[in-house]
Formats: structure tokens, C-alpha cells, sequence
């Protein structure tokens, strides 16, 4: 496609998604200048296509109210972006519909009808890229919020508006609540939303998968200044209240320890250093975990390779002690005879 009519078609596009947009925005979008904007927009007039022009200091242009252009043109760059997040989303589970089935059954309909619309020459090249696909991780099992929930939270959210729900909890309790929703999350294969809980008077996150029910309430609340919902979801799963609470201190920067204990498992707070450190010499973090097991932590905490001292429990120090007992073992081993592990004996 000749790269001016791509251009034209672009500014289309851009102006189809609504409201008005300036001259010079259009221009850095596009890469050119005003004038050829202006150009540009005089010939979608040309062609019909209801572009009004709009004056004032935020003034620009806008597409009539209503209009839509019937067929979907999408380039390559968009054709290949729209079916890669397709199969990524069913892949990752965040494809949100009422159950597995329909959720797999709606990407491939909707993949459908994208490339029925293609020109053959891109259907056959896309076709390539997606049966040359191969995932080293399995297809998301979680559970995705059904559309019932997640648009009206989504709505809730966006406009500040109170909303009450219907909870089962992990333990099958089920209750009615009213929250002030900050925002979704989506983590790990499941959906969260964060809010303030005034049925219990503190901030909460609660999955969306195990909400049946999402009633808008009237009125509308001021969200806290400088909310940060993914943090705070991460900060409720590393908190969250399980068998043993570990401390640990460990010799590294937060970025270090993150690489092996993630936000959503860990909390890694920097230490000051004392006085009369070397600056040169790496400071030390605290790092707190809730665990429902102890087993796991002696691998990662070999794997990080850092300095440590555990704070508690003290179990957690007989299990590191035992790991690196065996690992001594297995490093002073000789290897195993051939016909030891299944090889023919020489000779």
C-alpha cells in the first residue's frame, strides 16, 4: 500500500477512536507536518467521510458524531498484534468469559472473523506465524471473572462509583459487601480488584472470580491520592496470613532479591547502613514472607548466591543447615560407574 493512502487511513483510524484531536498531534502520530494533515483531511472529506473541522485554541478535527466505517482494516502490524493477543490470552487465562469452554470457543470466532476480512497473501503469512507458535508454559487453568463482573468493576472504577457485591471466600463463607473499588489487577493467571471495604472499615482485595454478583450503587467516592493498585495487590498476597512468618536479612539491593523472591511473595525493605560503612560494600535488606511451607526456601536462598541471616523461625535454620549438608555429600561423590546408571560395562 503506497505509504500516503497508509497515512490516510491512519488518520482515519485515529480519528474514529473519538473525540478531537489536534493538528499537531495528528502530525507527530503520523509523522508529518500540519500542512500535509490538513491534506490529508481534505481528502477523506473528498471521499465522503464526514471529518468536521473544529476551531478554538483546542481546536482540530473529529468525525461526525455516529459515523463508523463498516469494514475492518487492520495492516499487518494490526492483524498480526490482534491474533497474537488472541492466543496469548487464551494461553495466559486472561481471556475473560462465563467458562473454559466459551472462553476458548470466543478467541477462536473471533480469530475467525479477523481473518475472513484479510487478503489472502496475510492470511496464509499469519497462519505461518501462528503454527510456528510453541509455549514452554501451560495454557492458564485459572478461573476468568465472567463479563457480568468484570465490566461493571471495570465502569465502577473508572467512574468512582460505590458498588456492592456477593464474596464467597476461600473458606465458602459467603457475605454481601459494599466497596469503594480503586482498581483490577490482573496477576498470575487471576484477577484481582483492590477496594476499600467499608463493611469491614479497611482497604481489601478480593478475587473476581469468586464475586457473583456486582450491583452499581448511587453516588460516587474520591479514590485515595497516589493509589497504586497493582502494589497493593501484591503487597495483600505477600501479607496475607499463612503458617509461617519468615524474616530474613539478606545482602543485596530489592532488585537482586526480587529476581528470586518476587513482590507478590516477598516484602524487601533496604536497610540504612551503619555508620562508618565502607560505601563501597553492599547494604543489607530485611525480607518478610508468610509461607505455608519452609521446604522450598534453602534452594532459593542458595540460588540467590548472597550473604543472609535468618531472623525466624527457627526451624528455617535446620533446613539450610540439612541442604547444605547434602549438597556437600553430592559434591564429594566420585561419578557413578557406567554400567551403575544403565550404560554397557567397557570391554
Amino acid at each position: 500500500m503506497p505509504r500516503p493512502i497508509a497515512r490516510v487511513l491512519t488518520l482515519l483510524e485515529l480519528l474514529q477512536s473519538g473525540g478531537i484531536r489536534t493538528v499537531s498531534e495528528l502530525a507527530d502520530r503520523l509523522s508529518v507536518d500540519e500542512r500535509t494533515v490538513r491534506r490529508y483531511a481534505q481528502q477523506l472529506v473528498d471521499l465522503d467521510v464526514p471529518v468536521e473541522s473544529v476551531r478554538g485554541r483546542y481546536g482540530g478535527y473529529r468525525l461526525a458524531p455516529g459515523y463508523r466505517m463498516p469494514p475492518l482494516m487492520l495492516s499487518d502490524d494490526e492483524a498480526l498484534a490482534v491474533l497474537l493477543g488472541l492466543v496469548a490470552g487464551r494461553r495466559s487465562g486472561v481471556t475473560a468469559t462465563t467458562d473454559t469452554a466459551t472462553t476458548d470457543t470466543a478467541s477462536e470466532t473471533a480469530a475467525a472473523k479477523i481473518r475472513r476480512v484479510l487478503p489472502e497473501r496475510l492470511r496464509h503469512r499469519l497462519d505461518a506465524v501462528l503454527g510456528s507458535l510453541a509455549f514452554t508454559d501451560p495454557p492458564g487453568k485459572a478461573a476468568a471473572p465472567e463479563p457480568a463482573v468484570l465490566l461493571p468493576m471495570a465502569d465502577a472504577v473508572h467512574h468512582h462509583r460505590p458498588i456492592s457485591i456477593r464474596y464467597t471466600a476461600g473458606d465458602g463463607r459467603r457475605s454481601e459487601r459494599t466497596l469503594h473499588p480503586y482498581g483490577v489487577v490482573a496477576h498470575s493467571g487471576r484477577w484481582y480488584v483492590t477496594a476499600a471495604d467499608l463493611s469491614a472499615g479497611e482497604d481489601r482485595t478480593f478475587r473476581l472470580d469468586r464475586i457473583t454478583g456486582v450491583r452499581i450503587l448511587p453516588g460516587s467516592f474520591e479514590p485515595p491520592v497516589g493509589i497504586d493498585p497493582a502494589k497493593r495487590v501484591l503487597t495483600g498476597l505477600a501479607t496475607a496470613p499463612y503458617r509461617h512468618e519468615v524474616t530474613l536479612r539478606i545482602q543485596g539491593t530489592a532488585e537482586q532479591i526480587h529476581t528470586r523472591l518476587p513482590a507478590g511473595v516477598a516484602i524487601v525493605t533496604e536497610l540504612p547502613s551503619p555508620g562508618g560503612a565502607d560505601p563501597a560494600a553492599e547494604g543489607w535488606c530485611r525480607v518478610e514472607l508468610r509461607v505455608d511451607r519452609l521446604d522450598w526456601l534453602p534452594a532459593v536462598l542458595s540460588s540467590l548466591d548472597r550473604p543472609f541471616a535468618i531472623e525466624r523461625p527457627d526451624e528455617l535454620r535446620g533446613l539450610v543447615e540439612a541442604f547444605a549438608e547434602r549438597l556437600a555429600n553430592f559434591a564429594r561423590r566420585s561419578p557413578p560407574h557406567p554400567w551403575e546408571i544403565g550404560e554397557p560395562a567397557p570391554g
